[in-house]
C-alpha cells in the first residue's frame, strides 16, 4: 500500500463486527515478531478488549479506527473512559490498544487518531489521560510526547510477559 492510498484513511468510532481480531491481528504482527510476545501477550489483549467492547459506553469510551478504502484496519486507539471501581470512581481515562499497522506506519495515521483520542478526553472533560507501555517504543513515544504526554514513572513490571520495562505516561487535560 502506498502512503497516498493511506495519507486519509477514514477514522471510525465504534464497534463493528471483526474489529477485535483486527486490533488483536495487528497488535500481533508488530509485537510478535519485534519483540517476541507470544500467547500471554495475544491473550492479554484480546480479554481485556474483549470486556471493553462488552461494556464501552459511548458517552464515556471511544474505540477509533483507521481504514483504508477498502475498509482495510490500519490502526486503531481506543480510550477507556473513567469508571467505578471498588474503591470509587476514577477519574482518568486511561488510552489502550494504540497500534498502526506496517502499512500505514509513518504517514500520518497515528498522529491523526492520538489527537482524535485526546480531544475526545479533552471534551470529555477528564482531568487526565494516562497510558502503559514499555521502553523501546521510540516512535510511539515520539508521537506521546507530541500529544502532550509525559513519562511520569519506569518500573520493571512486565505486564506483557515479553522481558520489557514498563512505562506510564500522561497527559492533563488541554496537556
Amino acid at each position: 500500500m502506498t502512503q497516498a492510498e493511506t495519507a486519509a484513511p477514514d477514522l471510525v468510532t465504534g464497534y463493528a463486527p471483526g474489529v477485535l481480531a483486527e486490533v488483536v491481528g495487528l497488535h500481533m504482527a508488530y509485537y510478535g515478531p519485534h519483540w517476541g510476545f507470544g500467547l500471554a501477550f495475544e491473550t492479554k489483549v484480546a480479554t481485556e478488549m474483549a470486556a471493553f467492547l462488552r461494556q464501552a459506553d459511548a458517552t464515556r469510551d471511544l474505540l477509533l479506527c483507521a481504514r483504508n478504502r477498502d475498509g482495510g484496519l490500519l490502526g486503531s486507539v481506543t480510550i477507556h473512559g473513567p469508571h467505578d471501581t471498588p474503591a470509587g470512581r476514577e477519574s482518568a481515562a486511561h488510552l489502550r490498544w494504540f497500534i498502526v499497522g506496517d502499512a500505514a506506519r509513518g504517514s500520518g495515521v497515528g498522529r491523526r487518531l492520538l489527537a482524535r483520542a485526546v480531544a475526545f478526553c479533552d471534551a470529555c472533560g477528564y482531568p487526565m489521560c494516562y497510558l502503559t507501555t514499555f521502553a523501546g517504543l521510540d516512535a510511539a513515544r515520539h508521537l506521546y510526547e507530541r500529544t502532550g504526554f509525559r513519562l511520569v514513572a519506569t518500573s520493571a513490571v512486565d505486564q506483557w510477559s515479553g522481558g520489557v520495562q514498563e512505562q506510564r505516561f500522561e497527559r492533563p487535560r488541554g496537556g
